[in-house]
């Protein structure tokens, strides 16, 4: 029964191999953070649509970088829920009017 042992060396909330990920954390943070405030001022106003549409972008080469680096699993799936967020937002964004929004 040794195996039912073991010790508990995570050391973080999404770090399950036990060191410390502060970059792949970061990206996820970022990442869902830019997918949100993508999706909300996306559904919220069509007059939102240059804030929307360039968080959403930015939210998916984050999310893209973060995906690329990531070292766990559960950093994965945070990442991967923000990619949808930022995708959608950045959608709906370009939908209502665009990156530029009739600047150009």
């Amino acid at each position: 029964m040794a195996q039912a042992l073991r010790p508990k060396t995570a050391s973080g909330l999404f770090a399950t191999d036990g060191k410390s990920h502060p970059l792949q954390d970061s990206l996820l943070v970022l990442t869902l953070a830019l997918g949100l405030l993508a999706f909300i001022t996306a559904l919220v106003s069509d007059d939102l649509h240059l804030l929307s549409s360039w968080a959403g972008l930015v939210g998916i080469l984050v999310g893209a970088y973060g995906q690329w680096i990531s070292v766990t699993t559960r950093e994965r799936f945070g990442i991967i829920v923000g990619l949808g967020a930022s995708g959608v937002g950045f959608l709906l964004g370009m939908a209502h009017g665009g990156l530029f929004g009739g600047v150009f």
